[in-house]
C-alpha cells in the first residue's frame, strides 16, 4: 500500500509555518503535564507538586532540544558539522537524536534535582512513566513526514514511501516504534509505577524497556544512508541502545538489592 501523504505543514499563518512534527513535540510536552498532574493527585508517595512539575518540564524541554540536536551532530554527522558549524543551528532542516535528547534530559534532571535538593533517581523515577507517550507522538510525526522508513519487506502491510524514491514496499517502522517504545512501554511503566518502588527501579525498567524495544525495531528500520550498518551488522541506533539496556539491568539489580 502507499503510505499516506500528508502536508508536513499543518498550518500556515502568513510567513510562519507550523509543522506537524513541531506539533508532536507540543503534544508530548502537554501530555507530560496532564499525566504528571494525575500522578501528583493519585500517587502521593512521590512527594511532587504542581510547581515542581512545571519547573521540571522547563528543564526537560531544554534537555530534549539541546541534547537531541547535539546528539545528532556528534553521533551521526560530526564531520559534516565540523566542516560547517553554523549548520548546527539549522534545526528546521531536521536532525534530532533520541539518544542525544535522552542524555540531555539526564543532565537537565540532575540540575533540577540539585536545585530542589532531591535525589536524582527520585526525579527520573517520577518522569520515566510520563515519557513514552511523548515518544509515540514523535514517531507519529516521523510517519506524517514520511521519514525514517523501514527496510524492504514482502509482508502485506508493507508501505511504499514516495520519499524513499525507489517504489519498494517497506516496513512502516515508525509505527512499530510508536507501538513499542510508545504505547507498550507506557503500559509497562504505568503499571509498574502504580505502587511505591525502590529508588531507581522505575528508571531501570525504562532503560531496559526502551533499549530492548528500540534494538529490536531497528532490525526493520532502514539505516541512515550516510552511515549504513556498522560492526556486526548493527545500526547506530542499536549500538546506542545497548548501553541503555546494560545500564538499566545494573540499575534495576542495584535498586532491588537495596530494597
Amino acid at each position: 500500500m502507499l503510505a499516506p501523504q500528508f502536508d508536513p505543514v499543518a498550518l500556515q499563518l502568513g510567513p510562519v509555518a507550523i509543522h506537524w512534527y513541531g506539533l508532536m513535540y507540543l503534544v508530548a510536552f502537554v501530555q507530560v503535564i496532564l499525566l504528571g498532574r494525575w500522578c501528583i493527585a493519585h500517587r502521593p508517595w512521590t512527594g511532587w507538586n504542581a510547581r515542581m512539575l512545571d519547573d521540571v518540564l522547563f528543564y526537560g524541554v531544554l534537555g530534549v532540544i539541546l541534547g537531541g540536536r547535539l546528539g545528532y551532530v556528534l553521533f551521526y554527522k560530526p564531520g559534516d558539522y565540523l566542516a560547517h558549524p553554523l549548520d548546527i543551528f539549522k534545526v528546521w532542516e531536521g536532525g534530532m537524536s533520541f539518544h542525544g535528547g535522552f542524555l540531555g534530559v539526564i543532565i537537565a534532571m540532575a540540575l533540577f534535582a540539585h536545585r530542589y535538593k532531591l535525589r536524582w533517581l527520585a526525579v527520573t523515577d517520577f518522569i520515566a512513566p510520563l515519557v513514552p507517550l511523548g515518544l509515540a507522538a514523535g514517531r507519529l510525526g516521523n510517519f506524517i513526514n514520511g521519514e525514517l522508513w523501514g527496510r524492504t519487506t514482502n509482508l502485506p502491510w508493507g508501505m511504499i514511501f514516495p520519499q524513499a524514491g525507489d517504489g519498494i514496499a517497506r516496513h512502516p517502522s515508525q509505527l512499530y516504534e510508536l507501538a513499542g517504545e510508545g504505547l507498550l512501554l507506557f503500559v509497562i511503566l504505568w503499571l509498574y509505577s502504580a505502587k511505591p518502588r525502590p529508588a531507581g527501579a522505575v528508571s531501570g525498567v525504562f532503560l531496559i524497556g526502551y533499549g530492548s524495544l528500540r534494538f529490536l525495531v531497528e532490525f526493520t528500520r532502514e539505516p541512515d544512508s550516510f552511515l549504513g550498518l556498522l560492526q556486526f551488522g548493527l545500526s547506530m541506533g542499536q549500538w546506542l541502545s545497548l548501553p541503555m539496556i546494560v545500564a538499566g539491568l545494573v540499575m534495576l539489580r542495584w535498586s532491588l538489592r537495596r530494597a
